[in-house]
This record gives structure tokens, C-alpha cells and sequence, in this order.
């Protein structure tokens, strides 16, 4: 499992003093930089590999600014070309969020899919925790 931790910001919040849900999807993807990773080491866009081909997000809980949040991904799913991302973020060891990506090995040259290498799916392997939700 990969973790981040992320100390909202006050432009995070609503007007009740939650954190606006349009920021969870923004950590989410923050936090996935670890797995971008795995397909392009050095996070060069010339070089990108992934395109994101779905997300879904539960709100389960409040998120409040002030306190720190950890966001924490795993794989959840390992296919052809694609692969499953599971993440939550947790405050005060309450779960707020959770939500699903599913990523794609894309050739932007060729403008199609491209099969997971076997490399990759080791690594991404190393990080799947089956059952997520």
C-alpha cells in the first residue's frame, strides 16, 4: 500500500467548513503518482503511458480542514491492459472517502490500448490487496 499524507489547505473547504468534494478526486490522483510511476519512472509527460479511464467516489464521512489526511492506494485489480485503483482517505482514523480508478496502458502514438508487460504487472502485483472497498 502506498500512503500520503496531505494537510488541507483552507481553499479546501466548503462553506460549512467540510472539505469540498471536488478535492478528493484531486488527492486521489496526487496519490497515484507512485504507481504512475511503475510506467514512467521519471514522470516524464512525453513518455506517459496511462490514461484513466473511469473513477468513482463514495463520501462515507466528513473531512474537516485543520487535521492532516492520509490518502492510501492499492491495486485492486490486475488485467490485460488495465488495472484496478483502490483509495481512501482517513482522518483521525475515521474513513471520509474511498473510491475506485481504473487505469489503461495507452500508446498515444498508435492511439490505442497497449498490454500490461509482465514487469509491470509484478510490480503492480506487489501492491494489490484483494477484497478493497
Amino acid at each position: 500500500m502506498f500512503t500520503q499524507q496531505i494537510s488541507p489547505a483552507f481553499y479546501d473547504t466548503d462553506g460549512l467548513g467540510h472539505i469540498n468534494n471536488t478535492r478528493v478526486p484531486q488527492w486521489f490522483e496526487a496519490a497515484r503518482n507512485d504507481l504512475f510511476k511503475i510506467f514512467t519512472p521519471d514522470l516524464d509527460m512525453k513518455k506517459w503511458q496511462l490514461i484513466l479511464a473511469r473513477i468513482e467516489v463514495d463520501f462515507v464521512g466528513e473531512l474537516f480542514y485543520g487535521k492532516d489526511v492520509e490518502v492510501r492506494t492499492t491495486v485492486s485489480r490486475i488485467g490485460g491492459s488495465s488495472f484496478g485503483v483502490h483509495q481512501e482517505v482517513w482522518q483521525n482514523g475515521t474513513l471520509g472517502a474511498k473510491g475506485e480508478a481504473t487505469m489503461v496502458r495507452y500508446d498515444f502514438a498508435a492511439g490505442k490500448t497497449m498490454p500490461l508487460s509482465e514487469e509491470q504487472k509484478t510490480q503492480l502485483q506487489a501492491h494489490m490487496v484483494t477484497g478493497a472497498e
